[in-house]
């Protein structure tokens, strides 16, 4: 990464430890069950003068952490929307916060979206009311995890992959399956590391539906008991190899520096940060059974006080050139497809197959499990609170 602020600068988290009452709306999604009946904006007036946000640290700069990195400051002159902004460490803390009604938008992940959304947390969005919606890649839009029954409930803003990372020198056989992190794992006993979270048990399930067919796993997050014990189990195993988890990518580049990992799931801001201080060599690859991954939405709180400043906001966050900034600070693929005319790195999106349809169409992008299937094969599936007890119990 060029930007060496950006090694410190924030936590990129999808939570392991629960905040009190965050769980209360992942039982939403079940058999028959809809989102409640709540209405976008018709149209976009006058700023109220004040915009409350919940963002991960990165999405929203003013300046503050580097002055050269500012274009809070330039939406707040444009606009007179005065922007506030609270940082939010992990989906469950950001899930917690939204449900106080005390901020107008949040930037979620696909791991709380759905939870916000069935628990009318947030309100559907009026595309039609941001003009840079139109050229966002199409396809983010009218995803399972932002949108239900046809009605999008946010705008996209950034996206990425969770790939598969390796020390060439000392995982010398370039593996390119997920098989290195599972059933061969005892290869590299103790220097395995993998993602924090209950939505990792995706991965597993992923990995599962190539390998063991038999399990009858069409889609991730779409899983039944018998499937979400089958992914257990595959964890427990993998836990046995595990030097470490992580959850702030700043701690996995230290580890893959010290020699502490050697191989484990990443992030292509990671294997670049890694890169960029050529203590280490690594690569990152896609896996040949494909990989999970994250699309942030902007959303807006069905109990906004200040919607019109948030809808701003929204087509401001995705204008060509701020969707360009976050993206490099942050180190993402942006969702506007102008962005990559205005990225300082020219082959930023290159680097991070930014308008890449193919590269999109392999990762499973997360989507909070429902117990109403999320990919609509029934009503049979496991919710979001069970997976968190099966995490608990892999970690022990």
């Amino acid at each position: 990464m060029k930007n060496p602020a950006l090694r410190t600068a924030f936590t990129i988290a999808a939570c392991v430890t629960l905040l009190a009452g965050c769980s209360g709306a992942q039982e939403q999604g079940g058999a028959g069950s809809s989102p409640p009946k709540l209405e976008p904006l018709s149209a976009v007036g006058d700023g109220e003068g004040q915009l409350n946000l919940i963002a991960w640290a990165g999405y929203a700069e003013d300046g503050s952490n580097s002055k050269d990195v500012d274009w809070v400051t330039p939406f707040e002159q444009q606009t007179g929307c005065q922007v506030n902004v609270k940082i939010g460490n992990t989906s469950d803390e950001m899930v917690q916060l939204m449900r106080s009604g005390q901020y107008d938008g949040v930037s979620a992940s696909g791991d709380a979206t759905l939870r916000l959304v069935y628990a009318g947390d947030v309100a559907p969005v009026n595309t039609s009311l941001v003009p840079n919606y139109d050229t966002i890649s199409s396809f983010l839009k009218d995803q399972p995890w932002n949108s239900v029954d046809g009605q999008m409930y946010g705008i996209p803003h950034g996206w990425g992959a969770n790939l598969l990372m390796y020390n060439v020198n000392v995982v010398r056989d370039a593996p390119s399956s997920w098989a290195a992190v599972f059933d061969d794992a005892a290869k590299y006993k103790g220097k395995v590391t993998a993602y924090d979270s209950p939505i990792y048990i995706a991965d597993a399930a992923l990995y599962l539906s190539k390998t063991q067919p038999d399990l009858g796993i069409t889609d991730p997050y779409s899983l039944t008991t018998e499937q979400l014990d089958a992914a257990t189990e595959l964890l427990k195993k993998q836990r046995e190899n595990i030097g470490e988890y992580w959850s702030d990518y700043t701690k996995e580049v230290q580890a893959f520096e010290s020699g502490t990992s050697v191989i484990g799931t990443s992030w292509q801001v990671i294997a670049n940060t890694i890169g960029a201080d050529n203590k280490v060599q690594v690569n990152t690859v896609v896996p040949k059974e494909g990989s999970t991954g994250w699309s942030d939405t902007w959303m807006v709180s069905s109990k906004a006080a200040h919607p019109n400043c948030m809808y701003k906001w929204m087509n401001w966050i995705t204008s060509p050139e701020i969707n360009a900034k976050v993206a490099e600070y942050f180190g993402e693929a942006p969702a506007q497809t102008k962005a990559c005319e205005h990225t300082t790195e020219k082959d930023f999106c290159d680097i991070y197959r930014a308008t890449d349809a193919d590269f999109a169409e392999q990762i499973h992008y997360w989507t909070t499990p429902q117990t109403k299937c999320v990919d609509g094969s029934g009503d049979d599936c496991t919710a979001y609170s069970e997976w968190v007890d099966k995490w608990q119990q892999i970690k022990g």
